[in-house]
């Protein structure tokens, strides 16, 4: 939508101004469909364009001002309730089957999967995620403390993310966190066979007014549960998840002989 309405702005100064296309983009260095294309917000309109048509149109920094609005969102859209949710939270438990959870990645370890995402991300969609997840992080350690939970499937510790060094340091982070003292962290075995876990991911919070919330999250879709019958249903099964998992100090053990075995030399 910020693409569309900076787009029409661009058309409308434009046209006002008595200019074509062809030199706006001939004046910027951009094809006649390439300013097409950002007028009518097919495509993200660039600083250069907004700079020249600013200055041609006599918009004294009116279409400049823009760009500001024209930066990535940290979060996709179909996350961002769950975003805000997370931040307020007063706990937080996770159950996560095939990745590292987000508030418990290392910076490479995010970088690695938002640059191989399908379709791709720009290179700016890129940096705003990885901060944005990085971000999120400092509420492992703020202030009021808030109790995390987190069981983790070994698949998510034995996918090379990155290859071995990003997984060691990753596998490292576990273990470091892990000994903050608001932070539980726990690994269900693949050996445990048929598990509670095997339907996907999860999140259990608690909002500052004690309401329960679930949140799960698919391939390109994701959904913020608030009825009892849910929530019931959901924690029901993260518990039974958690009784199948390694105790926290049994993690911590398996953890480090997967970072060893990771680094081991061939």
């Amino acid at each position: 939508m910020a693409w569309r309405y900076c787009g029409n702005q661009i058309k409308l100064w434009r046209t006002q101004a008595g200019i074509s296309r062809e030199e706006l983009g001939k004046e910027a260095g951009y094809e006649y469909e390439s300013v097409k294309s950002m007028e009518q917000g097919r495509r993200k309109p660039q600083l250069r364009l907004l700079e020249v048509a600013d200055q041609m149109c006599g918009a004294r920094g009116l279409l400049l001002a823009a760009q500001d609005y024209l930066k990535p969102e940290k979060f996709p859209v179909r996350t961002q309730e769950f975003m805000t949710a997370e931040a307020e939270a007063i706990a937080l438990h996770s159950y996560e089957a095939v990745l590292i959870p987000g508030l418990l990645q290392t910076e490479e370890y995010a970088r690695t999967l938002m640059s191989n995402r399908c379709p791709p991300l720009d290179d700016e969609t890129v940096e705003e995620r990885v901060s944005g997840r990085m971000e999120r992080q400092e509420k492992l350690a703020g202030k009021p403390t808030v109790p995390f939970n987190f069981v983790i499937y070994e698949a998510a510790l034995r996918t090379m993310v990155g290859g071995p060094e990003v997984m060691k340091r990753q596998l490292d982070q576990l273990l470091h966190v892990g000994r903050l003292r608001n932070v539980t962290i726990q690994v269900l075995p693949a050996d445990r066979g048929a598990h509670a876990g095997l339907s996907g991911p999860l999140v259990l919070l608690e909002s500052a007014d004690h309401d329960q919330l679930a949140y799960v999250e698919g391939q390109e879709t994701a959904a913020l549960y608030e009825g009892p019958e849910k929530i019931s249903l959901l924690s029901q099964r993260h518990g039974m998840i958690r009784m199948q998992a390694l105790s926290v100090e049994e993690s911590a053990e398996f953890i480090s002989r997967l970072a060893e075995e990771i680094w081991a030399p061939s």
